[in-house]
């Protein structure tokens, strides 16, 4: 590791400011940025601690939805009582995660910044790393990628983004609230993750002197029933294969609207729009519940060990509604 040195902010605006120097990075729970630091994926310059900046609480908002301090652990917001009431699929997503130690330190903008956990891109020994080093290649494509992407390969990485909060953020239509030297702005979680098409050493589109404040949740209806499946080779400690993010909306028995997003799959969390078009207005049958899981994995394009995981995908979609559905 690299020397740096370590500036603790006051406020938000003097974190701002803090970051601008070349080479600074915030800082808070460090679970994934102190694991690059070691191996020399990343080498700071300045680290800008945001730990004491008032960004930790969970308060109902105006128009009845939530916003989360972007500084709450992860253990926090998952034993919210307004999260495990309100929004019981983050909960789970959140509780599926890491272990109990790492989500006691890690924060909910550190979650969403977190990077890939591809072995190419956390090993520099590694040098074809598009993430890396763009230009140089991506030794997954014809390396070991049985954990890797099934949509979006065809650009330039094909690393999975390995959030479990984030998938059940994107069935939620969370906002992202964040500060800059230009002042505040909003991202809607459908703009917040990037595909590495053009740029694959981005993973989202936060400037490098922004910072995440909150994460805004809507409203939430009585009748909406949601679950978070996450599928991996073993129950503690390992990233999803697979993951779903489910939630329905009921009129009656009748689907009045649908959410459905997957995790394992890409770059970013996957929504899948088709796959919801033909869950609304539909009831919770078996046979509809089938074919939103053959809509939701239309358009995947395997890489050579990963093909098992369109299948995975398609059951574990099945699953996730079947167990949203029965509340």
């Amino acid at each position: 590791m690299r020397t740096f040195d370590h500036r603790r902010a006051g406020t938000v605006d003097d974190a701002i400011g803090l970051a601008s120097v070349p080479g600074a990075r915030y800082f808070a729970g460090g679970t994934n940025l102190l694991d690059l630091m070691k191996s020399g994926v990343e080498n700071p310059t300045v680290l800008v601690d945001v730990n004491r900046l008032g960004l930790d609480a969970v308060v109902r908002t105006a128009a009845g939805g939530i916003a989360i301090g972007s500084g709450v652990t992860n253990s926090a917001v998952a034993n919210h009582p307004l999260v495990r009431t309100d929004y019981p699929v983050l909960s789970q997503a959140i509780l599926s995660g890491a272990t109990t130690q790492i989500r006691n330190m890690a924060t909910v903008g550190g979650n969403l910044m977190q990077r890939t956990r591809c072995p190419y891109f956390m090993d520099p020994r590694f040098e074809r790393c598009n993430k890396r080093y763009p230009g140089s290649g991506c030794a997954a494509r014809d390396g070991f990628n049985r954990e890797h992407a099934v949509f979006g390969t065809g650009g330039p990485c094909v690393a999975v983004h390995p959030s479990d909060m984030a998938v059940a953020l994107t069935a939620l239509d969370a906002v992202m609230h964040v500060r800059g030297p230009q002042g505040d702005r909003t991202i809607p979680i459908g703009e917040f993750f990037v595909l590495p098409d053009f740029h694959p050493e981005r993973d989202n589109t936060v400037a490098a002197t922004e910072l995440i404040t909150a994460v805004e949740l809507p409203p939430n209806s009585g009748s909406s029933r949601g679950w978070y499946l996450k599928v991996r080779d073993r129950h503690s400690y390992a990233f999803a294969l697979v993951s779903v993010a489910a939630v329905l909306r009921f009129d009656g028995d009748v689907i009045e609207s649908a959410a459905v997003a997957l995790g394992g799959v890409a770059a970013r969390p996957w929504r899948v729009p088709a796959a919801e078009a033909l869950l609304t207005g539909r009831r919770a049958t078996m046979e509809v519940f089938r074919c939103a899981a053959e809509a939701a994995l239309e358009g995947a394009a395997p890489l050579s060990q990963n093909e098992f995981k369109v299948t995975l995908a398609k059951n574990s979609v099945v699953r996730a509604l079947t167990t949203a559905a029965a509340g």
